[in-house]
C-alpha cells in the first residue's frame, strides 16, 4: 500500500457525538458510501485527503525507480511491457488526484505539499533499483503488497475512492505477475541470474513488509480509520496476509526469504516471521532513505520544467472562455 503512517483525529465516544456524527457513523456501519457533497465530518474528509493524496503522490514516484530501466529493459518485449506498466502507474496517480479533488482540495495544492516535504509517499521508492533483477523484485513484491492492500480499498467507505480502486487493482494484478514472470525467468536462467533474483530479494523484503506501515501496536491513528471504514484491514492482518501468500511463490521460484526466523505456524495457519527494523522505516519516513533527495528533486523538476505547458493550457482555456462569451453576447 503506499499510503503509510496516515494520522486521524482521535475517537470520540457514542456519547461525545453530534446527532449529525452519529447519523454519519450509522451510515457507515450500514455499509453505504459516502459521495462527494454529502456531509461529512471534517476530521474524515482531512483523514480521506490525507490518505488519497498520499497514494497519488506514491503511484506517480513509483514510476521513478522502473522508468529509470525501460531504456535498458533486455528485450523489445520486456521494453513495451515495462513501458505500459509505467503508463499505467501515471494513470492511477490521476484517478487518485481526480478523487482527492471531490474532497474540496486542488490538484495543485496537494503536489504543493508534495514538493515541500509535507506529504509524503510509499517509504519503498526511496530504495534504488540497481539491476533487472530488481524490477522484477519490484513487481513481484511491491505490486503484491500494493494489491493486499488496495483490494480492501474497494470496499472503503468513500465512493469516489472506493471507485477508483477497482480498476487500478486490475491493473496492479498484471504489474504483480510481470513482476514474478521476470523472477521466474532470472530464476531458471544461469548460476548468476539466479543469484541476483536472490540478491533482489534479500533488498527488497524487509521494505516491502514495511510498506503496510507500522506495527498495529504502534498505529495509534488507525482506529478512527477503521471506524469510519476508511481503511478495513489493520497494518498486521495485511502482513500476515502478504507473507503466506508470497513465501509458497518464493519457494515455487526456488529462492530463499532472508529470514532465518521465518516458519510455518499450524496453530495460526499462517508463517511466523521478523518484523521489519522499524528505526530504518521510521528513517526513510523522515527523508534519509537511500534515494529520498533524488525522488522529490525529479518531481520537483518536472513540475518546474512542465510551467510552460500548464501556462499554455491555461491561456488557450481563457481564450476560448473569452470567444464563448463574446459570442454569446453577439446572438443576444
Amino acid at each position: 500500500m503506499y499510503a503509510q503512517l496516515v494520522k486521524s483525529e482521535g475517537m470520540k465516544s457514542a456519547a461525545e457525538l453530534s446527532p449529525q456524527e452519529r447519523a454519519f457513523q450509522e451510515r457507515i456501519d450500514r455499509g453505504e458510501k459516502i459521495e462527494p457533497k454529502e456531509w461529512m465530518p471534517e476530521g474524515y474528509r482531512k483523514t480521506l485527503i490525507r490518505q488519497v493524496g498520499q497514494h497519488a503522490h506514491s503511484e506517480i514516484v513509483g514510476q521513478l525507480p522502473e522508468g529509470n530501466w525501460i531504456t535498458r529493459a533486455p528485450t523489445l518485449e520486456r521494453k513495451a511491457i515495462l513501458l505500459a506498466k509505467v503508463q499505467d502507474e501515471a494513470g492511477h496517480g490521476l484517478y487518485l488526484y481526480c478523487a482527492a479533488e471531490t474532497l474540496g482540495v486542488s490538484r495543485d495544492q496537494l503536489l504543493a505539499k508534495l514538493h515541500d516535504g509535507s506529504m509524503k509517499y510509499s517509504s519503498i521508492f526511496n530504495y534504488p533499483t540497481l539491476n533487472w533483477a530488481d524490477i522484477g523484485a519490484v513487481g513481484w513484491l511491491v505490486d503484491g503488497a500494493a494489491i493486499m492492500n488496495q483490494v480492501q480499498l474497494q470496499k472503503t467507505s468513500y465512493g469516489p475512492y472506493a471507485r477508483a480502486m477497482i480498476r487500478i487493482c486490475k491493473e496492479e494484478s498484471f504489474h504483480q505477475r510481470q513482476g514474478y514472470d521476470i523472477m521466474m525467468k532470472m530464476a531458471q536462467g544461469t548460476a548468476e541470474q539466479k543469484a541476483m533474483a536472490q540478491d533482489a530479494l534479500d533488498r527488497f523484503w524487509y521494505p516491502a513488509l514495511m510498506m503496510f506501515g507500522p506495527s498495529d501496536k504502534d498505529s495509534v491513528h488507525s482506529a478512527q480509520s477503521m471506524a469510519w471504514k476508511i481503511k478495513i484491514n489493520t497494518n498486521d492482518e495485511l502482513r500476515q496476509k502478504f507473507v503466506d501468500q508470497t513465501v509458497p511463490q518464493a519457494e515455487y521460484l526456488g529462492l530463499k526469504i532472508p529470514d532465518p526466523n521465518l516458519k510455518w505456524n499450524e496453530e495460526k495457519k499462517g508463517y511466523d516471521f521478523s518484523e521489519p527494523d522499524w528505526s530504518e522505516f521510521f528513517e526513510v519516513i523522515a527523508g534519509n532513505g537511500p534515494c529520498n533527495k533524488e525522488r522529490l528533486g525529479a518531481r520537483v523538476k518536472a513540475w518546474e520544467d512542465g510551467a510552460w505547458f500548464r501556462d499554455g493550457l491555461l491561456a488557450h482555456a481563457e481564450k476560448t472562455e473569452s470567444r464563448r462569451a463574446a459570442a454569446r453576447v453577439a446572438a443576444e
